[in-house]
């Protein structure tokens, strides 16, 4: 496996399928790490938007972080997202629906008490109905691997 984490740049030229770690980030627990001890054995480049140090300081901090996510969003050969339960996820769900009405391939996982669960098992259901949503890392993961 290969990892980048944000800020690091995904480098051209790097052979192997890429998976973008979509899902929460503030006020959850770094589900982020637990995917990347799953997925160590995989042949899959991992790109994690997840800081270890985030500049909160730094005004440009927020614009620099979304400019990162949208050029590995684009550059990812897949995305899973992930829905913890301790947030909604609002730029999740958005990025969830944008994703969703591409053909790109997306790998969907909720946690059994995501408050928001429903919408996105009905939302999935009905945009991608090829997807089986997971319900824990495990799965998910596996799902990813295969």
């Amino acid at each position: 496996m290969i990892y980048v984490e944000a800020p690091d740049e995904l480098k051209h030229g790097v052979e192997g399928k890429s998976v973008f770690l979509a899902g929460g980030i503030t006020d959850c627990l770094n589900w982020q790490q637990r995917m990347r001890l799953l997925l160590e054995d995989s042949d899959l480049i991992l790109l994690n938007p997840r800081r270890a140090n985030f500049p909160i300081a730094d005004p440009n901090a927020a614009l620099e972080q979304i400019r990162w996510e949208h050029r590995h969003l684009r550059m990812a050969d897949a995305i899973l997202f992930w829905f913890p339960c301790e947030t909604l996820c609002p730029i999740v769900l958005y990025e969830l629906g944008a994703w969703s009405m591409t053909d790109k391939p997306i790998f969907v996982g909720v946690h059994p008490d995501y408050k928001r669960r429903q919408d996105v098992e009905i939302q999935t259901r009905l945009t991608r109905p090829e997807i089986r949503i997971s319900y824990s890392l495990e799965n998910l993961a596996a799902e990813v691997a295969t």
